[in-house]
């Protein structure tokens, strides 16, 4: 009975990933595909990789999705973490105000948030481009974010950093070398978190921005009511980014610790 059991749990768990990683292979293997075709195989090329290069408007696209995620990425980040570990020394009543607050753009639909950003930059009279844009990735990913420290800042000895000041470390320093490194894991996970929301936002990008703009996601959306297989190509390109940021993360710090070791 257990054995049939874990025959039909190990099947589940392949259907399972068949299901979600099919689509994926299925866009990477047609994205070399030498016809326009993208049911029938008809021989490896990879001129669809080359119209996506000579393609001006697609490596705009790429270009602002990937300049936008990165430096919205790294300005959240460094907000997002700023301000936990601020709520996380103040008063109970204010840490709770702040947190309901910081709940509402994450419980709110995306196109609710969208057209209250729209709103406030036309209030503001601010040109809708590539700032309102990155402004607004920031904006909705500071949350996450938050939301990825705060637990590693309660899981933290509340006296650590009195500890570090009554040593004659600075507040600057004690943040920087005892706080920080105690919560990289969270700030590594909230980076990522804010690095995948702005990499493949849509709704909100497609409102705030103007003066022919445009990241991926929007530009996806543009081409696909035609048939154009360098929208195969260019989600490929996606793809391995995604992979290789991911496997970084998660080498760096396993090198980093062996490097420890090996010194101790």
């Amino acid at each position: 009975m257990k054995k049939s059991r874990k025959i039909f749990s190990k099947l589940f768990m392949l259907a399972i990933m068949i299901f979600f990683y099919m689509p994926i292979v299925y866009t990477v293997v047609f994205s070399f595909n030498s016809k326009k075709s993208l049911t029938h195989w008809s021989g490896f090329s990879l001129k669809w990789y080359e119209k996506m290069l000579s393609s001006s408007s697609m490596m705009d696209a790429l270009w602002t999705t990937i300049s936008i995620a990165i430096l919205a990425t790294v300005i959240s980040t460094v907000i997002g973490t700023i301000t936990a570990i601020g709520l996380s020394k103040s008063n109970k009543i204010l840490k709770a105000i702040v947190e309901r607050i910081n709940d509402f753009p994450i419980m709110n639909p995306e196109i609710v948030t969208a057209i209250s950003l729209l709103m406030l930059f036309s209030a503001l009279r601010i040109q809708k481009g590539y700032i309102t844009m990155l402004l607004a990735h920031i904006m909705f990913c500071i949350p996450y974010v938050m939301l990825s420290v705060s637990p590693k800042l309660r899981s933290l000895d509340p006296n650590l950093s009195d500890a570090a000041l009554d040593l004659g470390a600075t507040p600057w320093q004690a943040l920087i070398k005892v706080i920080i490194p105690q919560i990289m894991p969270g700030v590594i996970s909230g980076a990522l978190v804010a690095f995948t929301m702005s990499f493949d936002d849509f709704i909100i990008s497609y409102f705030v921005t103007g003066n022919g703009v445009s990241n991926i996601s929007i530009l996806v959306y543009t081409m696909s009511k035609r048939i154009n297989p360098s929208i195969n190509a260019l989600s490929t390109v996606i793809i391995l980014i995604i992979t290789v940021v991911l496997v970084l993360v998660n080498i760096i710090p396993i090198i980093r610790n062996n490097m420890k070791g090996v010194k101790e």
